[in-house]
């Protein structure tokens, strides 16, 4: 699994640049576990206790194997195990303290423990293959033995490491500027150089497979590089490519979509030892994403930045703290029924509303802190009354000040839509989250900084 990232085309400076950049990682995230064989599980209690003093210590399940290998002298001890949760190990991260934060953030009790069910992940690359890059392998003792690579034709070939030649002066191996050298494979298997798992007899026996990963970014994750997420699964990767290849389609771009990564389990047919297709279920790692595909598809011809959506939508905290709602440009509505409201129409003045507002028997309550409606009162408050208590909200939480006005636009865009400000159920639920802040502030605070934090990355 190779990811190669082409950063500058500009001619070489440095022995560095010579070479195709790698995004760098910090660490990663593993599909499932692995268990002890069940023969080795019954009969051999001394493996049956490493196995179960290592996975509590946090070790990988490759240093398992090894350990299992040297000090029990058994060799392919472990074997895969489906379940319905990630393994995110401190041994399996350059820095030990991300694995717990990701745990702390992301991690679920579901009555074994705190496990990683689903996580939020964010790309880097608009190219699918780069956050995703696969090819089919063989691996050996000392690394990859064979590798796929494709041609500029678009042919599949199967590649492998030319050998090392000896420097009959030196009476060792001749060095190699620049790392070792790749070649087409061409034996008796593979003479042409083609990958065909058909003929390859390293497909065959199980040896070449499928390798991938996701690589990616985990949002309030700090680390100077991305976390990978492995992967043999050839479902695993068609619905990966069909999910990126949606958002691409309604976005134009993968950077700044927040996906979620989890697993669901499916029914999927494999070939058994006689050749024949059976059916069984399976846990598969799977993509989604919160977005409304709907909404981007309808305004695919006349895209919105998300900050100047932000700055159009909600025209809400004008000088003095007084909200501005904004006018319906059409009588009838929308087609679906909605109204909608043109960000570019003047918007009612500030006297307006406080005049409509000062009209309203509700009046005397909203100046209360932290007021709330409730029943009969609730159902007659308008939208401008709402409007107002909203804009003394606002105002008791310093929001109004120049300095928040613009991430609280954003905060609201990103949390509700677009147009909110125009839908009375949606501004209740605005109202009643900034009131319940006049006791609690951080939390709020916490919200308002993640969804600008999003939006820059989103124009980034």
């Amino acid at each position: 699994m190779n990811a190669v990232v082409s950063v500058t085309s500009s001619p070489a400076r440095s022995l560095v640049e010579e070479r195709a950049m790698r995004p760098p990682t910090i660490g990663r995230i593993r599909p499932g576990i692995k268990v002890l064989k069940q023969s080795i599980a019954r009969d051999n209690e001394r493996a049956s206790k490493i196995y179960r003093e290592m996975v509590e210590a946090g070790d990988s399940f490759e240093t398992i194997a090894k350990a299992l290998e040297s000090q029990c002298r058994i060799r392919d001890a472990l074997v895969p195990k489906n379940v319905p949760y990630f393994t995110c190990r401190r041994s399996d991260f350059i820095n030990p303290d991300v694995a717990d934060e990701i745990l702390r953030l992301y991690g679920e009790d579901r009555g074994d423990g705190v496990k990683l069910y689903r996580f939020p992940a964010l790309f880097a690359f608009n190219d699918w293959m780069q956050n995703l890059p696969n090819q089919m392998a063989a691996w050996g003792t000392t690394g990859r033995k064979f590798f796929s690579e494709y041609g500029n034709d678009g042919t599949r070939y199967c590649k492998t490491y030319a050998k090392v030649e000896r420097d009959p002066r030196a009476q060792r191996g001749k060095r190699h500027f620049g790392g070792r050298v790749v070649i087409f494979r061409q034996d008796d298997s593979i003479p042409d150089g083609v990958c065909d798992p058909e003929q390859c007899p390293q497909y065959q026996s199980r040896q070449c497979n499928l390798s991938a990963g996701f690589i990616f970014a985990v949002p309030d994750i700090k680390g100077l590089g991305l976390i990978e997420l492995p992967t043999n699964s050839i479902y695993v990767l068609q619905k990966a490519y069909a999910a990126m290849q949606t958002v691409l389609l309604a976005r134009g771009k993968l950077t700044g979509t927040r996906f979620m990564i989890s697993k669901r389990e499916f029914d999927i047919t494999r070939i058994n030892e006689h050749g024949e297709p059976v059916r069984q279920k399976q846990m598969l790692t799977v993509l989604d994403a919160d977005i409304d595909i709907g909404a981007l598809l309808d305004g695919a011809e006349d895209p919105v930045p998300a900050l100047e959506a932000a700055n159009q939508a909600v025209a809400l905290i004008e000088a003095g703290g007084n909200v501005h709602p904004l006018h319906v440009d059409t009588i009838g509505g929308a087609e679906d029924g909605s109204t909608s409201f043109a960000a570019g129409e003047p918007a009612e003045t500030a006297g307006a509303v406080a005049e409509a507002a000062s009209g309203s028997p509700l009046q005397g309550r909203l100046d209360e802190p932290g007021a709330e409606l409730t029943g009969a009162a609730a159902e007659a408050e308008s939208l401008e009354d709402k409007l107002h208590r909203m804009s003394d909200l606002l105002q008791r939480l310093g929001l109004s000040a120049d300095t928040r006005k613009q991430d609280f636009r954003v905060y609201a865009h990103v949390t509700l839509g677009r147009g909110w400000t125009e839908r009375p159920a949606d501004v209740d639920r605005m109202n009643a989250r900034l009131t319940s802040a006049l006791t609690e502030r951080a939390p709020l605070d916490r919200d308002i900084a993640s969804a600008v934090q999003s939006v820059l990355f989103d124009q980034a």
